[in-house]
């Protein structure tokens, strides 16, 4: 009988507030993102260690942690479950780029087993040169088994059943809205932003976002009035715009009081949406007169996300899922 690996890759987050500073470092030292011709190291002990008291606070006021890591355990549980009821001898294995279990250990973990074919999975829907590129960059340097194992799955941004997750999710933060206020909501998909020389240079990310914006829409029949904008800027360099603040900002100066923050480019709650989205835009959007501000839950442990997951992993290894037979 076959056996199957599957890798699923993430960012990774502090598990303590001693461990912002770690991680920090861990992010700085990634070539992939920040491109310093000499002192790559210097660089990222200088930037930590001036990043770490503000981030630190932010962590402070989610829990003193990021739940990235709990919620990518329950993904991988939930996957390797979902997988084995079609590949009995199948494993899931998770690898964080810049945090525990980190993908050189993995890596040694995987040295042990002698797995038929290794399907790398980021959890990054669209593909960047920053996530799903820099954690392919680091397999590639660490992984000296057969080649001819591995599949990578570069990006899922438009795979049907990651598109109804969103939905469902959508439609879950609808319900928290007065129902007479519906039909005034404005959805904000708001995604991680990016250098804009990523995109002159031919990054698709971007265009994934738009392409995963569209679909959705178009499944709700373009119900209610929408836009797409970034967060998370660092550094000087221009980035993709609008942001999420001059989006709310423009918003309101055109008296939309009813705003849904959608989290497009994160498959599960972080410092990003818990703190960026929940706590400081919305305290923008508190200032500015906006009167119902949600932001809606990440996909976590949704069962439709899952069902993706499954979908293209079963997709990646070239077999058919029964259970979708028919359907």
């Amino acid at each position: 009988m076959s056996k199957y690996a599957t890798i699923i890759f993430n960012m990774g987050g502090p598990d303590s507030l001693d461990a912002v500073g770690p991680f920090l470092f861990n992010l700085f030292s990634d070539r992939d993102i920040f491109k310093i011709p000499f002192g790559q190291k210097i660089f990222a002990k200088l930037m930590s260690a001036q990043r770490t008291p503000k981030v630190s606070n932010n962590y402070r006021q989610i829990g003193g942690k990021s739940p990235l890591n709990e919620w990518t355990e329950v993904q991988r549980s939930m996957l390797e479950t979902a997988l084995q009821e079609l590949l009995p001898e199948t494993q899931v294995f998770t690898a964080m780029r810049y945090w525990r279990p980190t993908i050189k250990t993995v890596v040694g973990n995987l040295s042990e087993n002698n797995f038929d074919k290794i399907i790398l999975l980021p959890l990054y829907p669209h593909y960047s040169i920053t996530t799903t590129g820099s954690a392919f960059n680091e397999w590639k340097r660490l992984y000296k088994g057969e080649s001819a194992r591995l599949k990578y799955v570069d990006a899922f941004f438009d795979n049907h059943k990651y598109i109804s997750a969103i939905n469902e999710r959508i439609d879950e933060a609808m319900m928290r809205f007065p129902q007479n206020v519906r039909n005034e909501v404005q959805i904000l998909f708001s995604a991680h932003g990016t250098p804009v020389r990523l995109v002159n240079s031919g990054d698709p990310y971007k265009e994934q976002i738009e392409a995963t914006v569209k679909y959705v829409m178009e499944a709700r029949n373009f119900s209610h009035d929408h836009h797409v904008c970034f967060q998370s800027k660092v550094g000087p360099l221009k980035w993709l715009e609008p942001s999420t603040q001059e989006m709310i900002q423009e918003l309101a100066a055109k008296k939309k009081k009813q705003l849904l923050l959608v989290p497009v480019s994160f498959v599960s709650d972080h410092i990003e949406t818990l703190f960026e989205l929940e706590v400081e835009y919305r305290a923008v959007a508190d200032k500015l007169g906006i009167e119902n501000y949600i932001v809606m839950k990440g996909l976590n442990d949704s069962e439709t996300f899952i069902e993706a997951l499954k979908e293209i992993v079963i997709h990646a290894l070239c077999l058919e899922d029964s259970s979708n037979r028919n359907q």
